[in-house]
């Protein structure tokens, strides 16, 4: 959330962020309603302070035996005028909070300005796709005759876009969920979680869900709980209404958990495979940085990302999203694209982000300056470290040989009990 004063003195540049993402809002009606607010405000504390003024004028009457009906009367104006203002202020409280939830993020100076996915611009290449001497098969294909992968039977289960995995194929979604945590645990200083898998309204809203994004979630129908879509989501909520000290920074979370969309609005686009689920696993890095150092730490948390597929040996790049193509929280991301033979197109596998001080404002998470009066927000990071379906899916495509098998990464092999080849 944007804070009231940035958007009362920077109007017209929050326009142009607004304008820049493709984004609107009614900041005309923002300004009237802040107005109004101060103004209200102003005319409460004058009148709260004449009301404590003549109250003591009253008693010191009373005490010295002299009629004080008059003074009472006019109390008895002030209060009900006070009252008034103050359902006055609600309503423009109200008004102006309905407008800064719905206000996304500021985009960083150094995000590119463009219109949607198009005008994102190609950081980094790393590696080189495989060439294949037949015609490399899409995962779905490969997953069905490896007799690892059935969406047949999970349409009959729960119905169109959740996964069911056999065998080796149920073994490979553990393997890489079990390799992710090793390294961002062992090699890259992340703490593990294991966080609820469902959360309440106020969690969804700090991290910038609710109230914009309601339709993309899954609501426990009877309670105010949410499935959560991202593991973000209930990491980022560890520390609302905390205060940390700056020792205590950066502070580095991985976690594994189920994520649950309802994919609105992405009806008839990736209807095929592991690629666009309502159901999917996720190892999701989450980072409370300092201010000063939060884009050095975005810059890390894209190398902790990449090491994964640094070492599956799988082909992929790494994109910066453009203004128009931005998430509602970020202030500047980067995509992970990994390569998928089978469709000659790059897949995104991680979205890396920092927020600045966007969520913590939401879940009041603030930290104390060593030797200093008063307390900052801190910066959340988070970064898909790395969605567990599509990585199964880029191994399956990138890995498969000419008889239908598919190979596994030596650096996967201990974890899949030593297994090299996944056959018929």
């Amino acid at each position: 959330m944007l804070e009231i004063k940035f958007i009362r003195k920077n109007l017209p540049e929050v326009q142009t962020a607004l304008s820049n993402r493709g984004a609107e809002a009614d900041l005309d009606t923002f300004k009237t309603a802040d107005k109004k607010r101060r103004g209200v405000l102003m005319e409460i504390e004058e009148l709260r302070r004449r009301r404590n003024v003549v109250s003591d004028q009253i008693a010191g009457m009373k005490k010295a035996g002299e009629n004080a009906d008059d003074l009472m009367t006019k109390m008895r104006g002030v209060a009900g005028r006070i009252k008034e203002l103050e359902v006055s202020l609600a309503d423009s409280e109200n008004q102006i909070n309905q407008i800064t939830m719905g206000l996304p993020n500021i985009p960083h100076p150094s995000v590119p300005i463009g219109k949607n996915e198009s005008d994102n611009p190609v950081i980094k290449q790393i590696g080189t796709p495989p060439v294949f001497e037949f015609e490399p098969q899409p995962h779905w294909t490969i997953g069905k005759n490896l007799n690892i992968l059935d969406f047949e039977r999970a349409a009959k289960i729960a119905g169109a876009r959740f996964p069911l995995y056999f065998g080796a194929g149920a073994r490979l979604e553990r393997a890489l969920i079990n390799f992710m945590l090793d390294i961002h645990t062992t090699e890259h200083g992340y703490t593990e979680v294991l966080p609820p898998f469902m959360v309440n309204r106020q969690t969804m809203t700090h991290t910038g869900q609710l109230p914009k994004f309601e339709e993309d979630l899954f609501k426990i129908k009877g309670w105010d709980y949410f499935m959560i879509p991202t593991a973000e989501v209930p990491v980022t909520n560890i520390h609302q209404g905390e205060i940390l000290e700056e020792s205590d920074l950066p502070i580095l979370y991985t976690a594994y958990t189920p994520c649950f969309r309802s994919e609105a609005g992405s009806y008839g686009k990736d209807t095929r495979g592991l690629i666009r689920q309502h159901q999917f696993n996720k190892v999701e890095m989450v980072k409370f940085t300092h201010p000063d150092n939060s884009y050095a730490e975005l810059e890390t948390l894209l190398k902790n990302a990449e090491t994964i597929l640094d070492r599956l040996g799988i082909a992929y790049r790494v994109i910066e999203l453009c203004t128009g193509d931005l998430g509602f929280s970020a202030a500047k991301t980067y995509d992970i694209e990994v390569w998928m033979p089978a469709q000659k197109v790059y897949r995104e596998i991680s979205s890396c982000s920092n927020f600045e001080n966007f969520q913590a404002r939401r879940g009041d998470i603030r930290f104390r300056r060593k030797n200093k009066k008063g307390t900052e927000l801190v910066h959340t990071l988070n970064g898909s470290g790395l969605a567990v379906g599509r990585t199964v899916a880029a191994l399956l495509e990138n890995y498969q040989q000419p008889d239908g098998s598919v190979l596994i990464p030596e650096a996967l092999q201990s974890y899949m009990n030593g297994i090299e080849r996944i056959s018929r």
